[in-house]
């Protein structure tokens, strides 16, 4: 195509979820009790670990890390919210925004899965040693790495985005802006950008959640050598930090481990990626936590106690 025949869009539609107004006013509750329940249940980890002198050790540290880049993740809820009650879904130059804040939380929560995969290995392996190792320069060390990871991540793929020209058609068939929809928007030939953004997200995902695996597998083994209450303790752990795993990678290598084709699953597959994920993490990652729950109820009574005076 000659460049004298481009018109640059400025602004991309959204088709969202559904067309049907009455589907769409139910996805509207759902969600919203979805999205209210993912930041009440962040917040209360978040404070709650503040709060108690006794979760002041390193594992609730990133927890409470981890809570904040689940929060971050939400990114694009506020907006699925807001179109539920709009016929057409405009993103006015704000879709490559939207891209870099996704992936920028995205990129930082991969490697923290992996920290706290670190952090359980110490746990295990080096019981005398876990709060010297885990220090609290380390701590900070790695979530400043975390979101640098994200950022290396995301800004790298919005490099390679933003010379495209978009000329023709501007619907995105999804609920948000993301890699593959607006790749397939471009009006050039982009199997090379295309081949990159596999290999900067598909294929690392599929080797970091490879190491991930493998890393928890030699956690289970180790546990072989513990005592019965403490590697009953141990194990739940880990396998809670399994399922958390799994529920973030599997999602994100079909998403991105494949040629940026139109499927069926695509979306709802991103539903599960971006809206039910960051609800359920809380929950099975912290809040089933024994010690957690005894801290919230504390909590909890503080605060009556304190609202009755």
């Amino acid at each position: 195509m000659k460049p004298q025949n481009i018109t640059w869009e400025s602004e991309f539609v959204l088709i969202g979820i559904s067309q049907t107004q009455e589907l769409q006013k139910l996805l509207f509750l759902v969600f919203l009790f979805v999205y209210v329940t993912t930041i009440m249940g962040n917040l209360l980890i978040m404070v709650t670990v503040t709060s108690a002198s006794r979760l002041h050790k390193p594992m609730y540290f990133l927890l409470q890390n981890l809570a904040v880049i689940d929060l971050c993740y939400r990114v694009t809820s506020p907006k699925m919210l807001v179109d539920f009650f709009h016929e057409t879904k405009t993103v006015p130059h704000g879709c490559m925004a939207q891209v870099f804040f996704f992936h920028l939380s995205g990129g930082a929560m991969v490697f923290f899965l992996s920290v706290m995969a670190y952090d359980r290995l110490v746990a295990i392996s080096r019981p005398l040693h876990y709060i010297t190792i885990m220090n609290t320069q380390l701590r900070v060390g790695l979530v400043v790495t975390a979101w640098m990871v994200g950022f290396v991540h995301s800004i790298s793929q919005l490099v390679l985005m933003l010379p495209l020209p978009f000329c023709g058609p501007n619907v995105l068939d999804n609920f948000y802006c993301d890699v593959p929809q607006v790749l397939r928007l471009a009006c050039t030939d982009t199997s090379f950008l295309e081949f990159l953004m596999i290999c900067n997200s598909g294929l690392l995902d599929i080797i970091w959640f490879s190491l991930l695996l493998t890393s928890y597998s030699v956690v289970l083994v180790m546990l072989r050598s513990h005592s019965g209450e403490a590697r009953r303790k141990a194990a739940s752990t880990c396998t809670a930090h399994i399922i958390v795993v799994s529920m973030v990678f599997i999602p994100s290598i079909y998403l991105y481990a494949r040629p940026f084709t139109a499927f069926s699953m695509d979306k709802t597959v991103s539903i599960g990626h971006t809206v039910m994920t960051p609800m359920l993490n809380p929950m099975i990652y912290t809040l089933r936590n024994q010690e957690m729950q005894a801290a919230v109820k504390r909590l909890g009574r503080h605060w009556l106690v304190c609202k009755r005076k």
